[in-house]
């Protein structure tokens, strides 16, 4: 037997409760190879430990893939399905008992004291008399009853009709036979029309603003309700009236510009538009509507990109050497603030609270982390909203009452705090130095970034009168963002223009307290009177420079006129 070879005896019983295997080997073997063929296996392990090391590494991304991809599920699942309450689902608290339910029913106890009947003293009353068919008699005797005190019952009604509005001219033609006047038939003055030859007077036109601009309905939905009225409207009618319509708000919508560019304060946000029509130069449908609002003034734009060339050329014309806007982290207002000096950017707390709350929600390990943060922030906004309480806009931080500068203190230090708790973690979870996992990762993330715009996050502590966040230009784009969602934008660029001009007009009419409805016939009727053209002069339509009585008077309703 050669060096290659050995020898194996095998013996194997069989017995009555298991079998039983005996192996008998001999030294191991050797084998003999080239030197060639063995510096070629000895290059080799080098290869495959770089391989094997490349496949581990290659491993450990991919994990840290998988879990960030299954946070992002997590984070799809809960804007879908989760309860909307914010409330963190602490560790500490794993295993107890759940609290017991409040033995206070909610809504108005037994026995309290209400607040009555709600008053309507703008509705126009309409009396009926309930009587009797035939007089009641005494059962007994038969005696007339004879009149007592009235009963009154209130019962609120809303009546809603299509008619005819019928206006009949009167004529009259010459009865003389005077030479040199000509023998003409002379007719009295037509009702002012605010869209000429058109059927549809100024009401169907306010329904129709209030219902697509105001209330966010598609148009569709009023003409199907009016032709259940009997009142049938082709929608190309109403798509010409509202072109024409256009050109009459358009000194309003410029006149809202002009104002707003004379105040200091503002919050912009911007949302999606579609516009179905094809633009030289513009790829696809996709439009964008910026907001820009102001204490006085709720101002829309249509504009085809999102870049800061839009809200550049918006504040060029402003009118003071310094202004803040209210703002979210965007890049845009970035670059607008580099290149307008006088713009002070404030960023918004609610986006820096919203990085943590999806931190939590797409990896539960740090939710307990996440909402100790949040509750830092929910302390910010307690002690702000009681400085806020005793500030007096008419003066200076340090001319501000003493329990102001208390407040004011306890803010500055609580900040302080914030920064430092940040600026710890940070330093001590930098990644080029240590370790790092995925949800450190995160978290150096999330503090990075509010490390980097700290400076914008902190402008609200300095001027009292800026809110902490965003959340007044947020609530002025949901109406629009409804609108897009019920009608889809705009089928033309005009109609795209309108838009943004009768949301401007409507949402500032609103903010000034005005009733839309009374203002928009109003205007409507003075369009009309000026033979379809809007009125020369604005002023007695522009709330900043209405006086009080009429202020007064476009609060409350429309009267009835019918």
């Amino acid at each position: 037997m050669n060096a290659s070879q050995h020898k194996i005896s095998v013996t194997i019983s069989t017995g009555m409760n298991k079998p039983l295997i005996k192996l008998i080997a001999e030294p191991s073997p050797q084998i003999f190879i080239s030197e060639k063929e063995y510096l070629t296996l000895k290059h080799g392990v080098g290869y495959w430990q770089a391989v094997h090391k490349k496949a581990i590494v290659r491993e450990e991304i991919l994990k840290q893939k998988i879990k960030e991809l299954e946070g992002e599920i997590r984070g799809l699942k809960s804007r879908l399905f989760d309860n909307p309450n914010e409330q963190g689902k602490s560790k500490n608290n794993e295993g107890q008992s759940a609290p017991s339910p409040s033995p206070r029913p909610r809504g108005q106890q037994p026995g309290s004291k209400g607040h009555g009947r709600t008053l309507r003293p703008n509705l126009p009353e309409k009396e009926e008399l309930t009587d009797f068919k035939k007089t009641p008699q005494c059962e007994k005797c038969g005696t007339p009853y004879v009149q007592d005190e009235n009963q009154e019952i209130e019962i609120i009604e809303v009546e809603v009709k299509a008619y005819t509005r019928k206006n009949i001219r009167v004529c009259m033609k010459k009865d003389c036979s005077c030479k040199g006047v000509p023998n003409t038939i002379i007719a009295g003055s037509a009702p002012p029309q605010l869209i000429k030859r058109s059927p549809y007077g100024i009401s169907v036109w306010e329904a129709i603003l209030l219902n697509k601009f105001y209330y966010s309905q598609p148009t569709n939905r009023l003409l199907n309700q009016y032709e259940e009225m009997g009142l049938p409207i082709s929608p190309g009618s109403i798509a010409g009236g509202l072109k024409i319509l256009k050109e009459l708000f358009q000194p309003i919508y410029d006149a809202l510009y002009a104002q707003q560019m004379t105040e200091k304060r503002f919050h912009n946000d911007e949302s999606g538009w579609k516009v179905f029509e094809n633009i030289e130069g513009k790829i696809g449908n996709r439009w964008w509507l910026w907001l820009s609002r102001s204490p006085s003034v709720i101002y829309f734009e249509i504009a085809p990109g999102r870049g800061a060339n839009v809200p550049l050329a918006h504040f060029q014309n402003i009118q003071h050497d310094k202004i803040i806007i209210v703002c979210d982290r965007y890049s845009a207002y970035k670059s607008l603030a580099k290149q307008l000096d006088f713009i002070i950017l404030a960023f918004c707390w609610a986006h820096v609270r919203r990085d943590f709350l999806d931190a939590a929600k797409k990896h539960p390990d740090l939710e307990e982390w996440a909402f100790s943060w949040i509750g830092k922030f929910g302390e910010l906004y307690h002690i702000n909203n009681l400085r806020c309480d005793q500030f007096d806009p008419k003066f200076p931080v340090q001319w501000q009452s003493e329990s102001f500068k208390k407040h004011h203190e306890t803010l500055v230090e609580k900040m302080a705090e914030v920064a430092k708790d940040r600026d710890a973690f940070i330093q001590a979870n930098n990644p080029e130095n240590s370790e790092s996992t995925l949800l450190t990762n995160i978290q150096y993330k999330i503090l990075t970034s509010l490390q980097n715009h700290w400076k914008g996050l902190s402008v609200f502590v300095d001027y009292p009168e800026v809110p902490m966040d965003n959340n007044k230009g947020e609530r002025s784009i949901r109406n629009p963002v409804t609108g897009r969602k019920n009608f889809y934008g705009s089928g033309s660029l005009w109609s795209s223009q309108l838009a943004a001009i009768m949301f401007s007009v409507l949402q500032t009419i609103a903010l000034a307290g005005l009733n839309c409805s009374h203002w928009l016939r109003l205007y409507l009727t003075a369009c009309a009177e000026n033979n379809g053209q809007a009125p020369t002069d604005l002023s007695p339509f522009l709330p900043w420079k209405m006086d009080k009585d009429r202020r007064e008077r476009l609060s409350k309703p429309p009267a009835d006129t019918s």
